[in-house]
């Protein structure tokens, strides 16, 4: 998942992020890490917060 680099590019802390998209701050942490796999709605909450499409998220990081 492409979660760490987008919240980079649209300027979100994690904090931030996790309040735009109604979550908790230690649930972004983990699924940055690895920890938690997030559900598509959980998914598609970030997409939204991020603006972006949620296949961006899903986009294998090493094929752009």
């Amino acid at each position: 998942m492409n979660l760490k680099k987008w919240r980079a590019v649209c300027g979100f802390s994690q904090h931030a992020l996790a309040i735009e998209a109604g979550l908790h701050h230690t649930f972004v942490a983990h699924i940055e890490r690895g920890v938690r796999n997030p559900s598509l709605d959980n998914i598609e909450k970030l997409a939204i917060a991020l603006k972006i499409d949620v296949t961006e998220l899903l986009r294998d990081p090493r094929h752009g």
